[in-house]
């Protein structure tokens, strides 16, 4: 994956709301979700909903297929394992990567 991809799906997921709808189509996995549901289930208005849908589909992290009268979204897992491969490339200089306790306790994550 590109440095800018990474940089711009980074960049999405940076807004609470975006990571939200991210993460809720993570959980639902490939079955997706519609606008509508997601909308309901999360308390997000549609127009709001649809602008963040817009900037992630940008982002290369969803995917949307027209099934009938519905758009269903999903995760593009694609994306997200590049993403994390990217970050996770040549880690610790191919040193074993075990995070001491202490260390894993000072994390803002």
């Amino acid at each position: 994956m590109e440095k800018d991809a990474v940089i711009q799906a980074l960049a999405a997921l940076a807004h609470p709301v975006r990571l939200e709808v991210f993460r809720a189509l993570v959980v639902r996995g490939k079955t997706g979700l519609t606008p509508g549901t997601m909308s309901e289930a999360l308390d997000i208005p549609a127009n709001t909903l649809s602008f963040h849908l817009k900037e992630l589909a940008h982002a290369g992290l969803v995917t949307q297929e027209r099934a009938s009268r519905n758009i269903i979204y999903r995760a593009a897992y694609d994306c997200m394992d590049g993403v994390l491969g990217y970050l996770t490339k040549n880690c610790c200089q191919g040193a074993a990567c075990a995070v001491e306790p202490d260390t894993a306790a000072s994390c803002k994550c």
